[in-house]
């Protein structure tokens, strides 16, 4: 009997489970729906889906740029090939698969689309500090920064280092002082008058049209350390919001954290408010020199004789002798250096917080 002999025809080899050729082409997703995220939780994102006409069709994304939208409530996952691009509250996205909105269904979100502003902070409230900045919100028009006048205090140092968030990010802050009521606001408008930021006074029992005229329209960032009232402001300004509220601890001078992740509610009016989970510290170690300077544009040429690399915060600096000069107002540069400084400063009692109330 002849002995047979074997090629490799005779060979079978069963392919592994990666053998298909990789692509960089990806699906363009053209009939997927547009959507606004509105609560991230554990890799879910809850999402608000707009409403489509009679025929179906979506609306164009212009009208999606507005801060007011209705429809139907989608939660999704994010699609893999997305990598690890990440997604926050305030993103536009585009959706696919199970879009209907009914119990137990789980879309996909397979595009974010380009956002018009991105509110940062690094994640510098530990030892071991890391400089990586931490998205928090998407697409804001303002940030709202919340402080009480009294009970508990006002912190200059926190509002400093949210108003170079806010600089950074390039939307408008507004400051909104609580609890008027029990102290007078002058001082501490003092700090903030050379900045040109905008502000409104509220107390208890007071009225809030002057806080739903800024808000309206709008997409808007509330953040504010413990115990200012934030989560009662939203309560009142979204009555089915059922944001919870703490009190002010008699002993600490601090209102526990009640939020625990960040929401977008709508309100009434038009116009989203989003309310921010509490973080120990607003770390802006991924804000250069150059970002908080950009928003003292009168100062900017006094810079011209500094020496490379000046910090703006040292005797070497030349805005000393250019504000000297007159060539600008002096409370300027304070405030300029008053930010830079807490921009590299630890929070003035090393425990400041922002978070709600």
């Amino acid at each position: 009997m002849r002995k047979r002999e074997y090629d490799e025809d005779d060979v079978r080899v069963r392919p592994g489970k990666g053998s298909r050729p990789r692509t960089r082409i990806r699906p363009a997703h053209e009939n997927a729906v547009q959507g606004f995220v509105v609560a991230v939780d554990r890799g879910r994102y809850t999402c608000l889906v707009e409403s489509t006409g009679e025929k179906g069709r979506r609306r164009k994304k212009d009208q999606l740029e507005g801060a007011t939208m209705s429809g139907r409530v989608v939660v999704a996952m994010k699609a893999r090939e997305l990598g690890r691009k990440g997604i926050v509250v305030g993103d536009r996205v585009a959706l696919v698969g199970d879009v209907s909105g009914a119990s137990d269904t789980l879309a996909r979100v397979v595009r974010v689309e380009p956002r018009t502003s991105m509110l940062r902070r690094s994640a510098d409230d530990t030892d071991n500090t890391d400089g990586i900045e931490r998205p928090v919100v998407a697409n804001a028009d303002q940030l709202v920064i919340v402080t009480a006048l009294a009970d508990p205090p006002p912190r200059p140092r926190m509002i400093d280092r949210m108003l170079v968030a806010a600089f950074d990010a390039d939307i408008e802050p507004v400051l909104c002082l609580t609890k008027s009521d029990l102290a007078s606001p002058e001082e501490l408008l003092s700090l903030y008058r050379p900045l040109g930021v905008p502000y409104v006074v509220l107390q208890k029992g007071g009225t809030l049209e002057e806080v739903r005229e800024c808000l309206s329209g709008k997409i808007s960032v509330l953040v504010g350390h413990s115990g200012v009232g934030k989560s009662t402001l939203v309560n009142a300004l979204v009555p089915d919001a059922n944001r919870a509220v703490s009190h002010v601890n008699a002993v600490t001078g601090r209102g526990r954290h009640t939020s625990t992740s960040a929401v977008a509610l709508e309100l009434p009016e038009g116009g989203w408010i989003i309310d921010t989970p509490g973080v120990r510290s607003f770390g802006l170690a991924h804000v250069s020199v150059e970002t908080v300077l950009a928003g003292f544009p009168d100062l900017i040429e006094g810079t011209v004789g500094c020496p490379k690399g000046c910090s703006h915060l040292s005797e070497e600096c030349a805005l000393d002798a250019w504000v000297t000069a007159g060539h600008a107002d002096p409370v300027r540069l304070v405030s300029l250096r008053r930010l830079l400084a807490s921009r590299d400063g630890a929070p003035e009692d090393g425990r400041e917080s922002a978070s709600d109330g």
